[in-house]
C-alpha cells in the first residue's frame, strides 16, 4: 500500500476526481490548504518588496494498493496540469497497514 498526497489548484478538483473515479478509486480525503512551493519568498509591488501571498490549494490524500499508484499519478498529472507555475506536487509514501474500524479488516481489504 502507498499513500499519495497531492496538492492541486481548486478548480481542477472535479476533473481530477472524475479521472480517479474512472480508475476505480473510491476513497480520498480533500482539505483546503495554503502555501507556496518553489516561488521566490518575496515579490515587488509598487517598487516595494512584499511577501508572496499563500494561495489556496487543495490537498488530496489517498491510500491505494501498489498496483494503482502509477495509473493514479498519470491521471493526476494529466488532469491537474495547467502548464503554469504552482500547478502543485505529488508525494508518494509507503504504508504498512490499514485497519477498518467497523469490521477490523486489515491491509488492502480495509481500503
Amino acid at each position: 500500500m502507498k499513500k499519495i498526497d497531492c496538492i492541486i489548484r481548486p478548480h481542477k478538483l472535479e476533473e481530477v476526481k472524475t479521472a480517479l473515479n474512472e480508475l476505480g478509486l473510491t476513497g480520498m480525503t480533500v482539505s483546503e490548504v495554503r502555501g507556496c512551493g518553489n516561488s521566490p519568498p518575496t515579490d515587488t509591488w509598487l517598487g516595494e518588496e512584499t511577501l508572496i501571498r499563500l494561495p489556496i490549494r487543495l490537498r488530496l490524500e489517498m491510500i491505494v494498493p501498489d498496483a494503482m499508484v502509477e495509473p493514479i499519478i498519470e491521471a493526476i498529472l494529466i488532469h491537474a496540469r495547467t502548464g503554469q507555475p504552482d500547478d502543485g506536487k505529488i508525494f508518494v509514501s509507503p504504508y504498512r497497514d490499514a485497519i477498518r474500524i467497523r469490521t477490523e479488516e486489515r491491509g488492502e481489504a480495509a481500503l
